[in-house]
């Protein structure tokens, strides 16, 4: 891989250590305010609803000016927001703040993948950019735990907040030191109303197109069940298995071994012009959530956990680059980024939203999480069956002609 490829896996992991850190800290701060348990999918809600929202300005963005550095800035601004946790700001509000600069930051992150990238490394430079993340949060969800235990607690959480600082400033200096890649686009007209066309205009071509709407669909299934799955891995571990929240932290941390381990034999294995042929795990991923939701011991669930993992790595990482690719021959680098962040992160607001709804209603957790795996199967079977009948349309029209 290109130097500079290898320079922004460094600046993006250290990022993503420092966002995966700072939730579990936030959840310990919501603790000691004594706020209900629901409260905690509203710090990934407040994160994430800047995806969404400034989706038709952040890809013009990208485009606009050099991408490293609009990561530098990006991540100025995610310390801001950590900097409001200690003045104190409530932290649904700061890690709000914390999600406006990862809003920012992500376009320009992907676009710079295929700007450094050729088409047929792709799936490879994926694997490893979902490989890093998923370090970041397997190591980002330790680091949290440590952060939030009972010596930790005792020195009092601000010490945890200003650690966290200075790893954000670390990796707004690596992103200085990713180069330019010389790729420059139109400029875009910046009224509202003209962005807000050209977003929508870039939204209808990437769905309306077989495979970029096909990987858009997983892909936008996939982020809103690990947003999801997060919240209920921490609920499943501290009801059901009775661990503290720094130990059901570490918990989190064997899903991710998983999805690094599904991440990277995607990336080893399958080539981009076999991306669909992992469509499959996705019913499975769905099966192994509904399996673990009734267990009540470490020792049958660590494995299922691990699997569940390593299944949704096998099933992103073709699907990623797929849509990657086919956005940036459909459009530029940062409008298809945008565009999938938009549709990723509007499944993270709607699935966060009706688990913290339900948590709110008491919905005991393991109908909940069966119901979760059951209807993510259905779905990807959903999928499956319909790319079938329009590879029989295509071949029926083919041998008509």
């Amino acid at each position: 891989m290109p130097r500079g490829f290898l320079l922004l896996i460094a600046a993006q992991f250290t990022s993503a250590l420092a966002d995966n850190a700072l939730l579990i800290v936030a959840i310990a701060l919501l603790q000691q305010q004594g706020l209900p348990g629901w409260w905690a999918p509203l710090l990934k809600f407040s994160f994430t609803l800047s995806y969404v929202l400034l989706a038709p300005v952040v890809g013009p963005l990208a485009d606009a000016v050099p991408k490293a550095r609009l990561m530098a800035w990006m991540n100025g601004l995610k310390m801001l927001g950590l900097g409001g946790m200690l003045l104190p700001l409530h932290p649904v509000l700061a890690y709000a703040v914390v999600g406006l600069g990862a809003a920012g930051y992500a376009p320009a992150k992907y676009g710079l993948v295929t700007e450094l990238v050729p088409p047929q490394r792709l799936v490879a430079a994926n694997g490893w950019i979902e490989v890093s993340i998923v370090c970041a949060a397997l190591l980002g969800t330790v680091v949290g735990g440590g952060l939030v235990s009972a010596p930790m607690q005792a020195l009092g959480l601000n010490v945890s907040l200003v650690g966290l600082l200075a790893l954000y400033g670390l990796a707004a200096l690596l992103q200085w030191g990713v180069p330019d890649s010389g790729a420059r686009y139109p400029q875009a007209a910046w009224h509202p109303l003209a962005l807000s066309r050209d977003f929508w205009r870039a939204h209808r071509r990437l769905w309306r197109d077989a495979a970029g709407g096909l990987s858009l669909s997983v892909t936008t299934l996939f982020w809103g069940v690990g947003a999801v799955l997060q919240f209920a891995v921490l609920r499943w571990a501290t009801e059901r298995v009775g661990l503290g929240l720094d130990q059901a932290a570490y918990l989190q941390a064997v899903v991710a071994l998983g999805v690094v381990a599904g991440a990277a034999g995607a990336g080893r294995f399958v080539p981009l012009r076999r991306a669909m042929r992992v469509l499959p795990a996705g019913i499975a991923l769905g099966g192994l959530i509904a399996a673990v939701a009734p267990l009540s011991t470490l020792g049958p669930a660590l494995p299922l956990l691990v699997l569940t993992g390593a299944v949704g790595g096998i099933l992103v990482v073709p699907m990623n680059a797929l849509l990657q690719h086919r956005g940036h021959q459909l459009l530029t680098a940062g409008r298809s980024i945008a565009v999938q962040g938009f549709n990723e992160n509007l499944s993270v607001l709607g699935m966060l939203a009706v688990y913290a709804g339900l948590h709110a209603l008491a919905l005991p957790l393991v109908p909940l999480m069966m119901g979760f795996g059951g209807l993510i199967a259905v779905f990807m079977v959903a999928l499956m069956v319909r790319r079938g009948a329009r590879r029989r349309a295509l071949a029926s029209g083919a041998g008509q002609r």
